[in-house]
């Protein structure tokens, strides 16, 4: 009985200590406003909400990490959301009353940042399954018409200027759906879209396997995209040249 009443005590006296506490908290003087700064970094605080602090990816596993990756990567997919070939109703609404000239200054920001990458989520995977993930990524499928990822994307996996994104360093769910969503088309661009057929020929497993592998992988010591290289494997629609843009050319 004397330990239940001195626990009595001592609760009440913590009750005591945090009301005085509120008591204080309400008639202490707000602390004072931080200046706004109009830069442009202040502006896109808006972006990180989703895309982590800086353009890193969030924890979630459902949106990208946009820092450093390539602009005109990043610029075609904000027209991308701004013309209607990808759908994302959030995307949309903060585009859409975006001139061309400011998408690509905002792709030019996040371009530039060169951060640190978290190291990779452990991905359950059978060993089957993860070698089916690396063939693809670096071999391909011929039988598949499927070329191999670093075709494409680099042979570090870290993306190809100017427009090639990197694989590395995104998580399993976000690369699983943008495969999904390269298949039904709600994730589109000019035709021939090329990333549409590989879908299309990648059965669930594939892209489970592919996307499980990359997901794991550590990145290099350098994860900056590689410099233009040779001839895509397949054929792929045109892109719109920045040049207008960075110029200060209209939508």
């Amino acid at each position: 009985m004397g330990t239940l009443t001195a626990w009595a005590r001592a609760w009440r006296r913590g009750l005591a200590a945090a009301g005085l506490c509120l008591l204080t908290t309400a008639h202490a003087a707000p602390p004072p406003a931080r200046p706004f700064e109009d830069t442009l970094a202040q502006r896109l605080q808006a972006c990180t909400v989703c895309h982590g602090a800086e353009g890193r990816a969030a924890p979630d596993g459902y949106y990208p990490r946009i820092a450093g990756k390539p602009a005109g990567y990043l610029y075609h997919q904000l027209l991308n959301f701004r013309e209607g070939r990808r759908h994302y109703r959030l995307m949309v609404q903060m585009v859409d009353p975006l001139d061309d000239a400011y998408l690509w200054t905002i792709a030019e920001h996040f371009a530039g940042l060169n951060l640190p990458y978290p190291p990779p989520t452990a991905v359950r995977q059978t060993p089957a399954e993860r070698a089916r993930g690396e063939r693809l990524a670096r071999q391909g499928d011929a039988a598949l018409g499927v070329p191999a990822c670093i075709q494409c994307h680099g042979a570090r996996l870290t993306g190809r200027q100017p427009h090639v994104p990197g694989l590395l360093g995104l998580p399993r769910d976000y690369l699983t759906a943008q495969v999904g969503a390269w298949r039904t088309g709600l994730r589109r661009a000019h035709a021939p879209d090329c990333m549409h057929t590989i879908a299309e020929r990648l059965g669930p497993e594939d892209v489970a396997a592919v996307a499980g592998w990359l997901a794991s992988q550590p990145l290099p010591a350098d994860t900056r995209p590689d410099t233009p290289g040779g001839p895509l494997p397949m054929a792929c629609g045109p892109l719109r040249t920045p040049a207008t843009a960075a110029a200060g050319g209209g939508r």
